[in-house]
């Protein structure tokens, strides 16, 4: 745990400031307000037991001004706690944001897109409180609480015993709890994880929940999460809600214990009425430094849970090696995969691809087929490494695509992936995520060979219009023309189409194949394709079957001499007759 707070600690940064006011106004706070009984206590004592009015109005006068400059104190510390644990929290969310960033998609896949929302939002808010807490509270109850308690002593020793036999039983009661609830809080995290998952999935694909009439199923689901988190936290929860009986126990039995013994002492004349007012007063300050303290408390338990996940992710070291020192250019879109192992997995039992040996020049058309699960994405995602090999090489322009800078990488190749991924916002800004810089001549030349211009020009904004979240305006086909043109707007020496073309119709998958043909003649071109239609004009078309490459040849040579291919081949063709 020390660990996590160390490390967590390191984002206070620029809050370093007010985060070190805060605790200093809370403790001038807390010692006006602590010498406030004693004055109380002297105004009974000696102004009202003499009848010197004086002197009663000169104790008023003093404990007025100390509970203005208490409150005055109170005030900044509230702000400035404020003011600090929401910027830490604003600096560990950003940390956070630009750690997931940069993970490679293994890294993603090993703690799934849910959990790292619920890291991103609902464990940082914990985080926050927790900083909160510990910059007021944490200052606060324990000042208050040795403060207190050296005023009660010395008003009476005999009496301040109580508080020395109630603070370590309260202390060990608080100690079994946090060991109990720890592991239960973590669980219930968890929980949180499998809700945001479940709630994530139904939103991505509401539309094909109604296309099915499968709203009731949903429901189930996501009402079974929800029971699942309920009962997780009423499983930690029936342990935490011992501390308050706990603590009430602890503290009327003090006060019970302060008045039989104290108003025993006042009647045999060995103590004043107005020194066992203030008495009172202080143990009730030291046991609400204790409830405050047990409050605190529960905070931590819960959030030294989200400390571990957040830290976790925050330690998590990318997959991929950005190699960010790297000054090597991609100078062109030649690629070559020399003996290449690759899973998932880094299970050597387990591969997905093996003993690939392809040699492509730059400028090359190449087609890939396979069934479903041959390794065809697997493969093209290995160029722009977005997974790393587990053995061999894949080498880009001459040089192992690991000597580069992901980022150089990266700006050379166009691809459009089998998930077409439209953002909020108009047509334009989208496009732009291909060139932010590109001219409106540029867009419009690259929406032409995407075949996206002319219903582009169709809508009645043009390319102002906006699509909604996830270009919800659109149709699949217009999502994929789309993504083509942006992946185009690039002007990539290696463009990558995974299915990229399987919601448009042949002729407008004809239209951008000869686009390619002519425009863009100069790149390296991956196609992947379940339409033989879409291949057969490649220079060279790639056969995959489970993980290994089963042929490589041209369109005539593939139908004379591989079964694969002629399978795939003759089963279109019927179709089509």
């Amino acid at each position: 745990m020390i660990y996590y707070v160390k490390r967590l600690l390191s984002y206070v940064k620029e809050y370093k400031l007010v985060s070190i006011f805060t605790p200093i106004f809370i403790i001038l706070e807390v010692l006006l307000e602590v010498a406030i009984p004693m004055l109380m206590g002297k105004m009974v004592d000696v102004g009202i037991a003499t009848g010197d009015i004086n002197y009663v109005i000169k104790m008023g006068v003093l404990m007025v001004l100390m509970a203005l400059g208490a409150l005055v104190f109170g005030s900044l510390s509230a702000g400035f706690g404020s003011k600090a644990a929401m910027g830490f929290a604003k600096n560990v969310r950003m940390a956070l944001f630009e750690k997931i960033e940069n993970f490679s998609f293994k890294n993603t896949d090993k703690f799934t897109t849910p959990s790292l929302v619920t890291r991103l939002t609902q464990d940082i808010t914990y985080l926050q409180q927790a900083y909160m807490m510990s910059l007021r509270m944490m200052m606060r109850s324990p000042t208050m609480l040795v403060t207190a308690t050296i005023m009660a002593i010395g008003i009476s020793g005999e009496l301040s015993l109580i508080l020395l036999l109630a603070i370590p039983l309260l202390a060990t009661s608080l100690a079994i709890i946090a060991l109990k609830t720890y592991p239960r809080f973590i669980e219930m995290l968890k929980r949180y994880d499998a809700l945001n998952a479940s709630a994530q999935e139904n939103l991505i694909a509401i539309r094909v929940v109604k296309a099915f009439v499968r709203r009731d199923y949903e429901r189930k689901k996501f009402n079974e999460s929800a029971e699942g988190v309920k009962k997780a936290q009423l499983r930690a929860e029936k342990i935490l809600i011992l501390t308050s009986p706990i603590m009430q126990l602890i503290m009327y039995g003090c006060i019970v214990a302060v008045a039989l013994i104290g108003g025993g002492k006042i009647a045999v004349g060995g103590m004043e009425s107005g020194a066992l007012m203030s008495f009172f007063s202080y143990i009730t300050s030291v046991l609400m430094s204790l409830m405050m303290i047990s409050m605190v408390f529960i905070n931590m338990v819960l959030s030294a849970a989200s400390a571990k996940r957040v830290v976790e992710v925050l330690d998590e070291v990318p997959a991929i090696d950005e190699n960010t020192d790297s000054k090597i250019e991609v100078l062109d879109g030649s690629v070559v995969f020399d003996s290449v192992n690759f899973s998932y997995t880094d299970d050597p039992n387990n591969l997905t691809l093996t003993d690939i040996d392809l040699h492509i020049k730059s400028g090359e058309t190449i087609g890939i087929i396979g069934g479903s699960g041959s390794g065809k994405t697997s493969l093209v995602q290995l160029i722009p490494r977005l997974y790393d090999v587990y053995s061999g090489r894949v080498l880009v322009g001459g040089h192992d695509v690991r000597e580069y800078s992901t980022e150089a990488l990266r700006e050379s190749i166009g691809m459009v992936m089998q998930k077409n991924v439209l953002f909020s916002g108009t047509i334009r800004d989208n496009l732009l995520w291909g060139k932010p810089d590109a001219t409106q001549q540029e867009l419009e030349e690259a929406a032409k060979a995407a075949c996206a211009h002319d219903f582009i020009m169709g809508f009645e904004k043009g390319y102002e219009t906006d699509l909604g979240q996830g270009g919800v305006n659109v149709s699949g086909g217009q999502k994929q023309r789309l993504c083509i043109a942006r992946a185009l707007l690039k002007k990539p020496k290696i463009l990558i189409l995974d299915d990229s073309t399987s919601a448009v119709d042949t002729a407008t998958d004809a239209s951008i194949l000869e686009a390619f043909r002519t425009q863009f003649a100069g790149v390296t071109k991956f196609i992947i394709a379940q339409r033989i239609h879409s291949v057969m004009d490649a220079d060279r078309i790639i056969v995959l079957n489970e993980g290994r490459i089963d042929a490589v040849g041209t369109h005539e040579e593939l139908l004379k001499n591989n079964l694969i291919y002629q399978e795939v081949y003759h089963s279109q063709q019927k179709g089509v007759a």
